[in-house]
């Protein structure tokens, strides 16, 4: 599949799915005037068989029929069925006429040593005999195992997951969760690893093989600055402009975000956190994106279901017009200030229509939003 997600591509998809009664909100602008819709599908959970990829493959068509234009996956994602199950999806979706090429963001990850699962060798040896002896990862590049963002591993990341999805060129990159080095190197070692993996990712743009970058992100941009595996959104873009200068692509982030409190995490954090430092000032990781020109996705915005049901009815009076607890946990995060997309897991028609109906609705007012943090 030839092409990627276009400014006047999305826009057309966006103006066409209005007339299916989408909101005009729904869509939100990245870097160049694209339009990526406020809900997008992720493809994280599932067992590795056909089943799953059958029901991926049925749940992205109908997204796309329902107004959803961002995709997100990662080559490590069900060792590496995610992302084929997206491929044949998409392509048939092209097939079929459903969507063109340039009307669709499809974002993949790299930085967890995938297996495969079409390979049959024991993943000690798939290890040794792809990576290592190849010299594609050396011992010290990796951490904790599993994680590793050199730039000749990532070189190989993206070119197989370009083979994965069918694409000739992914919209979205992400360096996948970076705060992992943090547990093993100190912090210059990891300042410079992460420049250089954004200099291999610059050179992949500047081959047309990827159109911006990004870090997908856990702890990183929600712990305090004290934290071992703090990241600080300042430093990967002055990483960034060292890599790419004045015009370089790093231009999303993604990190966990939702409504839930439990008692050992809190994830409001990346709008309530003042955690980052921009220009002197501490703000939230949200504003400090904002002041950035960084986009904004968020993963886990139903806390992988455990939000689809039992909130307090009181949520009801702040997110009115909807008619389930996942519907209301998905508008609180489309609609705060901040976030751009919410990334939601779906592998059923049931769960896309009912997710999707999400998108006819305004996203709520700020001066309602902010009474459920006590703000007059």
């Amino acid at each position: 599949m030839t092409g990627h997600a276009t400014a006047s591509g999305t826009e057309r998809y966006a103006a066409r799915l209005a007339k299916a009664r989408v909101s005009a909100e729904h869509f939100r602008t990245l870097d160049d005037g694209l339009r990526a819709s406020t809900l997008g599908i992720g493809t994280y959970l599932g067992n590795e068989d056909d089943a799953t990829d059958a029901a991926y493959h049925a749940a992205i068509t109908r997204a796309l029929e329902r107004g959803v234009n961002v995709i997100d996956t990662a080559i490590n994602y069900r060792h590496q069925r995610s992302e084929r199950a997206v491929g044949r999806a998409l392509a048939e979706a092209l097939e079929r006429g459903i969507v063109s090429r340039d009307e669709v963001i499809v974002a993949t990850k790299g930085g967890f040593i995938p297996l495969d699962a079409a390979d049959e060798r024991d993943p000690r040896t798939y290890f040794t005999d792809t990576y290592l002896r190849p010299g594609i990862v050396r011992p010290d590049d990796v951490v904790a195992g599993s994680h590793c963002m050199a730039p000749k591993y990532l070189d190989d990341q993206v070119e197989r997951s370009l083979n994965n999805l069918g694409l000739d060129t992914i919209d979205v990159y992400y360096v996948h969760n970076p705060e992992m080095q943090l547990g093993e190197v100190e912090r210059p070692e990891f300042n410079s690893r992460i420049r250089e993996a954004f200099q291999a990712l610059e050179a992949h743009v500047a081959a047309g093989r990827i159109v911006r970058y990004g870090t997908a992100t856990w702890n990183g941009y929600r712990v305090d600055p004290g934290d071992r595996e703090h990241l600080s959104l300042a430093e990967m873009v002055r990483a960034a402009r060292d890599a790419g200068g004045p015009d370089h692509h790093f231009k999303v982030i993604q990190l966990p975000y939702n409504l839930a409190v439990t008692a050992t995490d809190d994830f409001t954090q990346a709008f309530t956190r003042a955690n980052q430092i921009v220009n002197g000032e501490a703000v939230t990781t949200l504003e400090a994106a904002r002041r950035l020109g960084i986009y904004v996705m968020s993963s886990v915005p139903v806390y992988q279901g455990q939000l689809t049901r039992n909130l307090p009815p009181v949520l009801a009076e702040f997110l009115p017009g909807l008619e389930t607890d996942a519907q209301r946990a998905l508008q609180f995060v489309r609609s705060t200030p901040g976030i751009g997309t919410a990334l939601v897991g779906m592998k059923t028609l049931a769960h896309v229509e009912e997710n999707a109906a999400v998108g006819r609705e305004t996203p709520v007012a700020w001066e309602l939003f902010k009474r459920m943090f006590g703000e007059a």
